[in-house]
């Protein structure tokens, strides 16, 4: 946070209130339209994933994992080029 309220000229407080509110925005999109675009980063959506069956990495008995909903986030072409 102290890296944002430098960069935006704000107190802590202040940066940590607006990470805050961007984050429950995201969360509230993804509830709603099931994806949302984040420019320069990349793209976050929820996915399905089926039943299936695995592994007791410990004991090697198979154990079923049930179906669920897992967020997914696909970074984009501009965030992997920042990094080279």
């Amino acid at each position: 946070m102290a890296a944002m309220s430098e960069t935006w000229g704000v107190s802590k407080k202040e940066a940590e209130d607006h990470y805050d509110a961007l984050v429950n925005l995201i969360y509230a999109e993804i509830k709603n339209s099931g994806e949302i675009m984040l420019p320069g980063l990349g793209k976050m959506a929820k996915k399905h994933r089926n039943a299936r069956q695995g592994r007791n990495p410990a004991t090697g008995e198979t154990i079923n994992i049930p179906a669920k909903t897992v967020l997914k986030f696909a970074v984009n072409k501009a965030a992997k080029d920042a990094l080279l």
